[in-house]
Parts: C-alpha cells; sequence; structure tokens
C-alpha cells in the first residue's frame, strides 16, 4: 500500500468512527502518517475532556485504523 492509499483507508476508518463520537459532541482528523507504519490524530470537540478518550483510542480508533490498515504499528492522539 502506497502512502496515499494509506491515508485514503485511514480516512475511511475514520469515517466509520465519527459517527459516534459526533453522538457525543467530538470528532477526530488525521493529523500526520510517519514512515507509513505511525499515526497521530487529533481528538476534538468533547473527546478533548472526556475521561474515557484512553479507551476511545485504543479500543476504538487504533482497532478500526488497523482494520483498514493492518501495517499501522501505532495510532496516537495529540492535543
Amino acid at each position: 500500500m502506497n502512502k496515499e492509499e494509506i491515508i485514503v483507508n485511514i480516512e475511511k476508518a475514520l469515517d466509520e468512527i465519527r459517527p459516534f463520537l459526533n453522538s457525543d459532541g467530538g470528532d477526530i482528523s488525521l493529523v500526520e502518517v510517519i514512515d507509513d507504519k505511525h499515526v497521530k490524530v487529533r481528538l476534538e470537540g468533547a473527546c478533548t475532556s472526556c475521561s474515557l478518550s484512553v479507551s476511545t483510542m485504543k479500543a476504538g480508533v487504533e482497532t478500526t485504523i488497523k482494520k483498514y490498515v493492518p501495517q499501522i504499528e501505532t495510532v496516537e492522539n495529540i492535543a
């Protein structure tokens, strides 16, 4: 998978997650992809102060991104 395909597939993963975040007043955006293996995202809105954001990142965001792009090793939320 080339860089462009990786980004497109990550955006598809985020589109799958976004309705759940939106329903709680939050959102997510892709910040960057490093070495085709590491993803940085930004949780926005209500997600920035939510006590469950760590669980959301691990169980929701990271799992879904890896489903679309299996070569991804890490997903990190940047403030």
